[in-house]
């Protein structure tokens, strides 16, 4: 029996941009919707001209040629101009796919082909990228042009008249109208683009104002809230917050171009930052760096994190640097399969470990990772299934794939599959769901399994540890734990053995580190900060054919 979401909110049948802005016409508050933290007093678009602008692109697609379902990729880093964009692209009745600012041209090749887009917009800074990309594309969509020959965007911008004229056409069933080719991750795989549709976005939407509306401080907060986007704008977490959620609440976005840690910090105290949106890594930095120690915190309400699993310690310190009375940082849980986010917080309920209960119109169960069969009791892990408005439509012209995740069940019912393991504090609705980790991502020591995160969370207790990865690698025919560490400065002195023998005195046998542990620079990860286990598996299995040295046998 599925556990239920406790909300049913009507979701309205409409575009994404008729959602935030309403209507092409009618009146919106004279504010500032996105503002450049550079240069604030300058750079910004206000509600009503960020609206103009997107009608403006919109138009200028169309007079190029953009046609309905058509879709256009942009390869860019952070902008004020990111958001509208994008909105221009759906008031044209096209798809909108962001690329990763990171992309070298290989990647980026691979996005643009599978796709299909017919248009793309570049950042200079990556310009000589994107034509390299272009040309590795054996497409008759991609028009191939040297750098001279290439157009700025602000060329399509149509004539204020025309954008003012413009009136877009909403679909008939937002529910199978495709907006956004969201690219997974492709830690596990290669990337895959997950279709979401119009309604999709506006059902996440609406999940995630009502839980916001459920605070009694709902009005004044939200009067006074700020919100820092340091975020790459290309991902679904961003996508879903800084483009669609926060401009329909009228929560004025402060944009960084990247992320910069000290720089953070800054705009937070310059801007007087209430709502903070983040990724595991950022948090650890943030409670373990000097810096943040000294940092003007104050204005903060909340934090938002998510994208990957965030340690209960790091949670707890976080929220013991937080002055301000009520502010807490918390972890949601979400997935680009389902939008953007599936569980989140009542901001009425006192945070714990968990990552929230469902969010509204949602449903989950688990299922047990050996026998398939329905798991109907509290603290049993299991692959946690959803099914809702906000689940994709599934995998852009990959229909195996989508059969991979999408399982209908005896009532007719489609649920994703979503591949990370999971239990629940109680089976009942507004139950608080734990995930504990990927289905994939699990070692299996001598039949037992071993979480990775379980013990990243752990190691990341330790003040020399500034961060963990935990992977399995084969020694002996054997998988077993083996760490990836990056030590905390004026901390040389720690040694593996170290490392390896406190955590022994920590946790069962099988969850020890007899694959050894590594010291490392950097942690590799995607900018969501997902870590690119894949990428420390290879490494590993090179280490060890080569000989390298696996001491802890604890």
């Amino acid at each position: 029996m599925p556990i239920i979401s406790r909300f049913s909110v009507p979701v309205p049948n409409c575009s994404i941009q008729q959602w935030v802005f309403g209507s092409p016409s009618g009146p919106l508050p004279d504010k500032k919707a996105w503002i450049d933290v550079n240069r604030p007093e300058t750079h910004f678009l206000t509600y009503s001209q960020g609206r103009l602008l997107a009608k403006r692109i919109a138009v200028g697609l169309i007079h190029n040629g953009l046609n309905l379902g058509d879709r256009v990729l942009i390869y860019s880093g952070n902008s004020i101009f990111f958001p509208v964009i994008a909105m221009g692209v759906w008031m044209a009745g096209g798809v909108f796919t962001g690329a990763n600012h990171g992309y070298v041209a290989r990647e980026l090749a691979f996005q643009l082909r599978d796709s299909g887009a017919c248009m793309m917009m570049a950042a200079e800074s990556v310009f000589d990228i994107a034509l390299e990309a272009a040309n590795q594309v054996d497409s008759p969509e991609v028009e191939k042009k040297p750098r001279q020959a290439s157009r700025h965007w602000a060329e399509l911008i149509a004539s204020k008249t025309e954008g003012d004229e413009f009136v877009w056409t909403e679909p008939d069933d937002s529910k199978n109208v495709t907006c956004g080719l969201n690219y997974s991750s492709g830690t596990t795989g290669v990337p895959k683009g997950v279709e979401i549709s119009h309604y999709n976005h506006v059902a996440n939407g609406i999940g995630a104002v009502h839980f916001n509306k459920l605070d009694p401080e709902y009005e004044f907060k939200t009067n006074r809230a700020a919100a820092l986007c340091f975020l790459p704008m290309c991902h679904a977490f961003s996508m879903g917050y800084f483009i669609n959620y926060l401009p329909y609440e009228g929560v004025p976005v402060y944009v960084m171009q990247s992320f910069d840690f000290p720089q953070m910090l800054a705009h937070i105290k310059t801007f007087r930052i209430t709502k903070l949106f983040a990724v595991p890594p950022i948090l650890v930095l943030i409670s373990k760096h000097p810096l943040a120690r000294r940092a003007d915190l104050s204005s903060i309400d909340m934090i938002a994190c998510g994208a990957a699993p965030l340690s209960e310690d790091t949670q707890r310190e976080i929220n013991s640097m937080l002055p301000r009375e009520g502010s807490a940082a918390k972890q949601g849980w979400g997935m680009t399969e389902a939008t953007c986010m599936a569980f989140s917080w009542d901001p009425t309920r006192p945070s714990n470990a968990s990552v929230g209960e469902l969010v509204a119109n949602c449903q989950a169960k688990l299922v047990h990772l050996e026998t398939g069969t329905e798991i109907t009791g509290a603290n049993k892990p299991g692959e946690l299934w959803l099914t809702g408005p906000t689940i994709m439509r599934g995998y852009w012209r990959n229909p195996a794939a989508t059969a991979e995740v999408f399982v209908v069940d005896e009532n007719g019912t489609q649920w994703l599959r979503t591949g990370d393991v999971a239990y629940v504090e109680e089976f009942a609705p507004g139950a608080l769901f734990h995930v504990v980790d990927r289905v994939k991502e699990l070692i299996k020591v001598k039949g037992f399994q071993v979480a990775p995160a379980e013990l990243e969370a752990l190691l990341l207790e330790r003040s020399d540890v500034a961060d963990a990865a935990v992977i399995g690698v084969a020694i002996g025919g054997e998988e077993v734990p083996r760490a990836y560490i990056v030590k905390t400065p004026n901390y040389e002195n720690t040694t593996e053995d170290d490392i390896a023998s406190w955590l022994a005195s920590r946790v069962a046998r099988h969850k020890r580190l007899a694959g050894g542990v590594v010291f490392i620079d950097v942690i590799p990860k995607i900018p969501s900060g997902k870590i690119l286990r894949k990428t420390l598996r290879e490494r590993a299995k090179r280490e060890v054919c080569n000989g390298g040295e696996v001491r802890p046998k604890l």
